[in-house]
Formats: C-alpha cells, sequence, structure tokens
C-alpha cells in the first residue's frame, strides 16, 4: 500500500489528507476518518448475500498502515463505525483493536451507530458523543446547518465524475469549502454520492498514486 499525502490549512491549522480516505492533524495528533461500516459484509452474508470477508480485512490493513506511519495518539471516528449491528465483522475489529490500546478511540455517532451498553464496552470506546469540539473546529457526522463554526464531517460518501475522450471514471474525494471538510468513506465498500456534494469549494480527488485538486 502506498501512502500519499496532500496538506491543506483548515483554521491554521495543518491537516494532512492521504489517497487512504483519512486525515491527519498534526497538532493534535489525530488520524481523522468516516464511514468504516464494519460489519456490513458480514450484515450482507447474514442475509444470503455471498461476500468474501476479506473486504473488511483490506480495511483494516490500510488502518493499521497509516497507524504506523503517522503514529497517531487519537483515532477520531467521524460516524458509522458500525453498520448493522454486532456480528462476526464487529469481533474482528474488536481484535484488531486490541493491537492498540494506547490510541484514544473516538466515536462521533453517525446514523448506522445503534450501540447497546454491551457493545459498547466491546468496541473498547475511549469517548462515544454525537458531536466533538476540538480548537474551533466541529466533528459531526452529518452537517448541521444550524450549526456555526468549521465542520468535519461523512455520512455523504462524496464521489466525483471525471469525463475523459474514451471513458468517464468515478472517484472518491474530499470536499473542502469554507465552513466544511467532507470525508469519504473509509470503507471501500460503499457506494459513491456524485449528486449530494457540495457544490462550492474544492474537490481533492485520489487514486493509489495520486491526489490532485479539481
Amino acid at each position: 500500500m502506498y501512502i500519499v499525502t496532500k496538506e491543506i490549512s483548515i483554521q491554521n491549522e495543518v491537516f494532512i489528507l492521504t489517497n487512504q480516505r483519512a486525515v491527519f492533524w498534526d497538532k493534535e495528533k489525530a488520524l481523522i476518518l468516516s464511514d468504516l461500516h464494519i460489519g456490513k459484509t458480514a450484515h450482507f452474508r447474514k442475509n444470503g448475500i455471498a461476500l468474501a470477508n476479506h473486504i473488511m480485512k483490506s480495511d483494516l490493513e490500510r488502518l493499521s498502515v497509516l497507524i504506523e506511519y503517522f503514529q497517531p495518539q487519537k483515532f477520531i471516528v467521524v460516524g458509522d463505525l458500525l453498520h448493522a449491528g454486532d456480528n462476526s465483522d464487529v469481533d474482528e475489529f474488536c481484535m484488531w483493536r486490541k493491537q492498540y490500546p494506547d490510541l484514544q478511540l473516538y466515536l462521533i455517532e453517525g446514523n448506522h451507530d445503534r450501540l447497546s451498553d454491551s457493545l459498547e464496552d466491546k468496541l473498547c470506546l475511549n469517548h462515544k458523543t454525537t458531536s466533538l469540539h476540538l480548537h474551533g473546529i466541529h466533528f459531526i457526522h452529518h452537517f448541521d446547518r444550524l450549526q456555526s463554526g468549521f465542520q468535519i464531517t461523512g455520512h455523504i460518501h462524496p464521489g466525483i465524475i471525471l469525463h475523459s475522450a474514451v471513458k468517464s471514471i468515478r472517484l472518491p474525494c474530499f470536499v473542502l469549502s469554507n465552513d466544511q471538510l467532507l470525508l469519504p468513506a473509509f470503507s471501500e465498500f460503499t457506494g459513491l454520492d456524485t449528486k449530494n456534494i457540495p457544490q462550492k469549494g474544492k474537490y481533492f480527488v485520489f487514486t493509489d498514486s495520486e491526489i490532485y485538486e479539481i
């Protein structure tokens, strides 16, 4: 796995975008991402749709490489850590989580994060909240139009369509506007929304080998 980075400035703070669907906040030593949807493949298998479990394994392997690369102290998930409650994929995530006992896991709850007390304990969360404020930056799963200040959000699974003379391709992206950084879905087993993303702002589109701004 090859990590490509691009620095951007938000509220006079340095944030590092990566081509691996995550952001690193240098000042807070925080790895930030959204929409892991842990348990989605197991949920599909339970409902009769045959999917290999290597999809989630790949997501966790990418996450481990990012942790080794940035050496974060905080791991902030901006919603939808889970997909459909407790299942065998969640067990695998919990085993993975135990490799990093000193990493503080913050969950900003998303619409899929329906956690019982027992499941919350199982996930080894250090902090769980519906929103988080750090140094004037507001972390929330879905953009809140009533909230003032800059927001880092997920939920949309943003993507963009690029056209060439030969074909059109859909790629995930970050979207940066005056009041929001919209994160791509971290899990590769998600769709891309190319219609409901912010229309004003910069699009940081990424592939396995590069990040470029549109």
